[in-house]
């Protein structure tokens, strides 16, 4: 995600003078120290040593305790993340896989930036919730990638995070076991071993980012990321991208508005200061440098936007800002007026627009899984196998021919730039 803190020798081990950090190595399962308050918990950290010159006014070293705790009043426990190094040394990308992601990255830079005029696809599950299924699913794509090489980027959707508008299963990582269990190091853990089995298949994965931490687990293994309709006009996500390795795309929001969209891209460009994790898991200012690979994601509002006039004041809205006026579109979500289903016809349109001749849209999103629809997730009832638990997804050969006419669009479009149209 970020520069890493200063290593002088990074191959050292957990523990290690030098290494990546100098604590006990953690166990790989949700087992760290855990903290538990009572009923008046006062959490004491020593501070660093004030300066002499500082003149603060201290307390007298016999002073009696506050009469009411002000601190961690609603905090249940504290729970120890296993450091990110670790599950970095455990799950390590090696030179196939690491060329995979660069050069997955460095295609959707050309094209981002028209020096391609291939289509980026993030096509894959709403969700992730069984890590087989999203191998299989993994094994059947990286096909349709080999197959459409010429025409389609395509990238697989590996969404580990959830957004929720109130409350609901808030994703792999969050709660691997589907079971209100909350065993985050467990779900960081098979997130990254997922990440690292799809990547090894020559198969590059794009996720949204949801926090600040997170990214430092996994981000290293992600060739494209997304920020939420809900998070594009948070500071902290843009400043994230600012300092992510891989291109961002940002959704406008959830009532349509692209403007806020448009002026995260601008945001994120420009170098940025925040606050998160070193890959030791120590507290840390990140100074990023700025994302140049950031773009609009049209997903729809009150209305969809994915039509050609929504596209035509969407790019004047980009070039107003002096950005390039190209975009992705989401066939999913408000384009498809949240019915499944309707994706089919959302990307046969926009493929309309693209064998027209239209260079400004550089990719598409869908929601794809081996089963069509969706199911809820309850206490005692088995799953079907391949389908999603969040957004409904269209089925596998459904799939397969949204892929096909988008690659055929893709060849009229290099037709129609031929003849001079």
């Amino acid at each position: 995600m970020m520069a890493r803190e200063a290593q002088p020798n990074s191959r050292k081990t957990a523990g290690e003078p030098g290494g990546f950090f100098s604590h006990r190595r953690f166990a790989s399962r949700d087992d760290g120290p855990i903290h538990r308050f009572t009923e008046s918990p006062i959490c004491r950290i020593e501070p660093p040593a004030a300066p002499a010159h500082a003149g603060r006014r201290t307390e007298p070293e016999n002073s009696s305790m506050p009469p009411h705790n002000t601190d961690d009043v609603r905090i249940r426990e504290l729970k120890e993340l296993t450091p990110p190094a670790h599950l970095i040394r455990e799950f390590a990308l090696g030179e196939a896989v690491s060329e995979l992601i660069y050069n997955a990255r460095q295609a959707m830079h050309r094209i981002l930036h028209g020096m391609d005029d291939r289509l980026i696809v993030i096509i894959g599950p709403c969700s992730i919730h069984d890590t087989k299924a999203a191998l299989e699913y993994a094994g059947r794509l990286v096909q349709e990638r080999e197959r459409f090489a010429s025409e389609l980027e395509i990238v697989m959707r590996v969404y580990f995070e959830k957004p929720r508008t109130t409350v609901g299963w808030k994703g792999l990582i969050n709660d691997p076991h589907l079971d209100n269990s909350f065993k985050i190091n467990d779900g960081l853990r098979t997130a990254r071993e997922l990440l690292l089995q799809i990547n090894e298949m020559g198969l590059p994965a794009g996720t949204e980012y949801l926090d600040m931490i997170s990214p430092q687990y996994i981000a290293d293994l992600i060739s494209w990321g997304a920020i939420g309709a809900r998070t594009t006009e948070s500071q902290v996500h843009r400043e994230l991208a600012s300092g992510l390795s891989c291109p961002v795309g940002f959704k406008n929001g959830t009532d349509g508005n692209v403007k806020i969209a448009v002026d995260a891209i601008k945001a994120a460009s420009q170098p940025h200061h925040f606050l998160s994790v070193t890959k030791g898991n120590h507290s840390a200012i990140v100074s990023t440098a700025g994302n140049e690979d950031c773009h609009v994601i049209l997903r729809g509002g009150k209305a969809p936007n994915y039509d050609a006039d929504s596209v035509n004041a969407a790019c004047a809205d980009i070039g107003k800002a002096g950005l390039a006026a190209r975009l992705m579109i989401d066939a999913s979500h408000a384009n498809s007026s949240k019915k499944h289903e309707n994706q089919i016809p959302v990307c046969a349109d926009i493929g309309r627009q693209i064998a027209a001749g239209d260079e400004r849209i550089v990719g598409v999103m869908v929601e794809s899984h081996l089963v069509e629809g969706r199911q809820d997730l309850k206490e005692g009832c088995p799953l079907t196998y391949g389908q999603s638990i969040t957004d409904a997804c269209i089925n596998w050969d459904d799939s397969v021919k949204v892929l096909e006419g988008l690659a055929e669009a893709v060849k009229a479009r290099h037709v129609a730039r031929g003849s001079g149209n």
